[in-house]
């Protein structure tokens, strides 16, 4: 009971507000100049602290990563959990993922755009994007099934350590990857701004894409 009085000290409760406003400028930072610009002397010069001061809360650029990382990992993973237990199907679970890029583009583009060079991120943010994974899934596993085998759901039947134990048979996972890949290709290219001036509105497109996806298989 001790250890656990300890962390709701004074100085522990000053550490986290420290830790909170260096992650809130360092997301700041991504949205001016993107994550690989991310820069610890930068936050510590607007916080007025020394270089160094600022390292005793993160040991470095990738420990801050990380905690980003999480932190978005952690916000769709909980997003998704409570649409899930609200009743949202696999419809409204894609509604969710795409207004919750659409609140913060920059927190999507850390966890599903290009990977920042030279960060490696640890495993127990496989294990946040592994629960958002299994809430689709389970959506997708509740979905109608039908239509005949094909040679790529064979193969992830093989294949399969991306679903973390995910029971889900191959047609499943094949059409779950489907779905996964379109939609954020969909997603990437509107929060990128590569339908600008194109004269139509995303979100039908989007709304398009997922119901050919959920259309009855032959």
């Amino acid at each position: 009971m001790a250890a656990a009085a300890d962390t709701d000290t004074p100085r522990e409760r000053y550490r986290a507000q420290v830790r909170a406003e260096i992650t809130q400028r360092a997301w700041e930072q991504i949205a001016t100049a993107g994550a690989s610009a991310l820069s610890l002397n930068a936050i510590a010069k607007q916080m007025g602290m020394s270089g160094p001061a600022l390292y005793r809360y993160f040991a470095g650029r990738d420990d801050l990563i990380t905690e980003l990382v999480r932190e978005a990992y952690r916000s769709l993973a909980d997003t998704l959990g409570t649409a899930a237990t609200d009743g949202a199907d696999l419809t409204g679970l894609a509604h969710a993922l795409r207004d919750w890029a659409l609140t913060d583009p920059q927190r999507y583009f850390l966890v599903y755009g290009t990977p920042v060079p030279g960060y490696e991120a640890p495993a127990d943010t496989t294990a946040l994007s592994s629960e958002i994974m299994t809430t689709l899934l389970d959506a997708c596993a509740a979905l109608p099934q039908g239509g005949a085998a094909t040679s790529v759901g064979g193969y992830l039947e093989d294949h399969r350590e991306w679903a973390a134990g995910h029971p889900a048979p191959p047609e499943v996972l094949h059409r779950f990857l489907t779905f996964w890949t379109r939609m954020h290709g969909v997603l990437s290219l509107e929060l990128a701004g590569h339908f600008t001036g194109m004269g139509f509105d995303p979100a039908l497109l989007f709304a398009a894409e997922l119901d050919e996806l959920l259309a009855p298989r032959p």
